[in-house]
């Protein structure tokens, strides 16, 4: 994806994920723009509270120059969250890097909100 491609993103969907190893959890917030198939991701959050913290730059609107940055902390409330261990984590990996189809992915979502 060329530069001005990357500017119009518009996130439509917020996944953020609690990925759970033997003793420690990571966190990991992904945005979706189903319109464009494009995805962004924020990985290696190992505290919730930091995570939440961390101001993301979004666009109001398609073709707008400017970003604004939001705290996480809004953005998690319209987020979907799901907790994973490795296994299931790598599966929505795989599930996140085929072309995108929104019959999937609800199918996926729905096995695995909680």
């Amino acid at each position: 994806m060329n530069q001005r491609q990357a500017q119009k993103i518009i996130p439509a969907t917020w996944i953020m994920i609690e990925k759970q190893n033997n003793s420690t959890s990571d966190y990991i917030l992904y945005a979706i723009d189903w319109k464009r198939k494009a995805r962004w991701s924020w990985e290696g959050w190992n505290d919730l509270a930091d995570l939440l913290q961390f101001n993301i730059p979004v666009r109001r609107k398609l073709g707008s120059p400017n970003y604004f940055s939001q705290p996480c902390a809004k953005i998690a409330k319209k987020a979907i969250v799901l907790r994973m261990n490795e296994e299931l984590y790598n599966e929505f990996e795989t599930l996140l890097y085929k072309p995108f189809s929104k019959k999937t992915w609800n199918s996926f979502l729905k096995e695995y909100r909680q």
